[in-house]
């Protein structure tokens, strides 16, 4: 079991050493926390979205801005699409593809912004939400695997993780990447960080 825990985390070492030894993942988390910060300084919102372990992502960067992460402050709007309701009405009435798409529709609006998670990069239905917050004027921060995947070319900022064999890897740093974005946002918005 030792030689178990010890592969797993010498692997999640030699991951996050991948991402931060590639000059472009600093640049691009500094360009989404700048692009996060100028939204929500104008009264704008994010709307993040994802599937399975990526949706837990989303859920989480959203309830530590509505709620607290470091410091006490007020809450910051951002909104996760996670209400199972919603997610099984508009699957059933329309298809699961749809399910992303059809709530940045109904509720972004121009000058939002859309974090789009998926280890894949190739989620049908984060693509479509994609493309209905580039259709209502909000900008797009993508948190992905390799940076020649769909999703990564069609956001307007792409925070791309190394390829791994297994996802789980992909999802740790985007853990990482979601706690670093919400201390930026925090430091930038002027509260204790």
């Amino acid at each position: 079991m030792k030689e178990l825990i010890n592969k797993d985390l010498q692997e999640a070492k030699e991951q996050l050493e991948r991402f931060m030894d590639n000059p472009d993942s600093v640049q691009s988390i500094e360009a989404a926390a700048n692009l996060l910060i100028d939204a929500l300084k104008n009264g704008k919102k994010v709307i993040s979205c994802g599937n399975g372990g990526s949706l837990c992502d989303a859920t989480h960067f959203a309830e530590e801005l509505t709620g607290r992460y470091r410091g006490n402050r007020g809450g910051l709007p951002a909104i996760a699409i996670n209400d199972p309701a919603f997610l099984s009405c508009t699957a059933n009435d329309f298809s699961y593809s749809e399910v992303f798409f059809r709530y940045v529709e109904g509720v972004g609006m121009p000058g939002d912004v859309l974090l789009g998670i998926s280890t894949s990069g190739k989620s049908t239905n984060v693509l479509a939400a994609v493309n209905a917050a580039h259709a209502k004027g909000m900008k797009v921060v993508a948190l992905t695997g390799p940076a020649n995947t769909p999703l990564a070319e069609m956001a307007d900022i792409a925070i791309c993780a190394p390829a791994s064999a297994y996802s789980d890897r992909i999802q740790e740093i985007h853990g990482k990447v979601i706690h670093i974005l919400i201390h930026a946002i925090e430091a930038g918005l002027g509260f204790n960080a």
